[in-house]
């Protein structure tokens, strides 16, 4: 069912690092993410705003660019753990016939920017300046109090074949999600927590979302608060919940441009070796909820698309249970 894993990869990536999205307004995406979200702004220019949870130490986790034209994201951002990692990645990404060139970006170290066999468009680096970690100091928190960038969601239009491709590079899985023998969702990890990169099967590649974690439940219900307070009820879009896989409490927001950030509550380790990937029936309404109802459409098929990157249609679409079909069954059953 799921691809093999190499344990010993060609290079080290360690993490889930950044982010990179392009906004039709700079000032108003600042002000949502600071204000609903709660990051920390690092640096701003007139064009680029550079943001980091309270309990990040590196420069930026997010970085927004202001754009005039289309709101899509440019990279999404992986750390490798030595400088050599680096150079391996290169090659091994040319020996694959994938696109690899060096690029220079602020406040990073030397910086490769790469894509998957499908498109993604990602940036690994080694170093990052760094910056006060500001999670005791209570007095300048605002938001929902976000601690750190935790994990990437994706489109792809064959889940198994990037699965496989991101398990020779040492991305194991916590959990999964499958229809008989189909696999459907894939639930990555580098970092020892359950997810670093998750894979759906949808037309890809897209962003479907970046997450972030809270330190306190109540922290959810506060981003939903504030966003009614600041004219963005309709931008939360899934939540309060709790995963099926994972298990964390969530809430599922849009920003100006659409781009959607997710914040939960923290899960559980996976360093050791002999955990095994659990699977989850696509069948099951619990894949999505423990509890609640099922999501609206637009949450299973709208996503960001990447700069400048053509998608591509899976050979069969996703049909899942939606808030707007589950409504209709109720409906049905009732009439009988």
């Amino acid at each position: 069912m799921l691809p093999a894993v190499n344990l010993r990869p060609p290079f080290n990536i360690t993490r889930t690092s950044h982010v990179v999205l392009h906004v039709a307004d700079l000032k108003k995406s600042r002000d949502f993410y600071v204000k609903i979200v709660g990051l920390v702004v690092t640096e701003e220019t007139p064009t680029e705003c550079y943001l980091r949870g309270l309990s990040e130490a590196c420069h930026h986790s997010l970085v927004l660019i202001q754009t005039r034209g289309e709101a899509t994201c440019k990279r999404i951002g992986f750390r490798v753990f030595f400088e050599e990692d680096l150079d391996l990645a290169y090659q091994y990404f040319k020996d694959q016939g994938l696109p690899a060139e060096w690029a220079d970006v602020p406040h990073q170290g030397r910086t490769l920017h790469v894509s998957d066999p499908i498109g993604t468009k990602l940036e690994l680096c080694a170093q990052m300046k760094t910056c006060e970690r500001m999670y005791l100091k209570r007095e300048l928190f605002t938001g929902a109090h976000a601690q750190r960038l935790d994990h990437f969601q994706i489109f792809a239009p064959d889940c198994y074949a990037l699965c496989d491709f991101y398990s020779q590079l040492g991305f194991r899985n916590s959990e999964y999600l499958a229809h008989g023998d189909k696999l459907l969702g894939a639930f990555m990890y580098r970092k020892g927590t359950c997810l670093d990169l998750a894979i759906v099967e949808n037309v890809g590649p897209k962003l479907h979302h970046f997450a972030y974690t809270i330190p306190e439940s109540h922290n959810i219900f506060t981003a939903c608060d504030l966003a009614g307070n600041y004219g963005y009820s309709a931008s939360v879009e899934r939540g309060p919940g709790r995963h099926g896989p994972g298990g964390m409490l969530f809430v599922y927001l849009r920003d100006p441009d659409g781009h959607r950030v997710e914040l939960f509550g923290s899960h559980y380790q996976t360093i050791d070796i002999e955990i095994e990937p659990v699977r989850w029936d696509a069948a099951s309404l619990s894949t999505n909820v423990r509890w609640g109802l099922p999501a609206a459409e637009r949450w299973y098929f709208e996503a960001t698309s990447f700069e400048a990157t053509p998608t591509i249609k899976p050979e069969k679409m996703p049909n899942p249970e939606t808030l707007e079909t589950f409504i209709q069954k109720q409906i049905a059953a009732k009439a009988r």
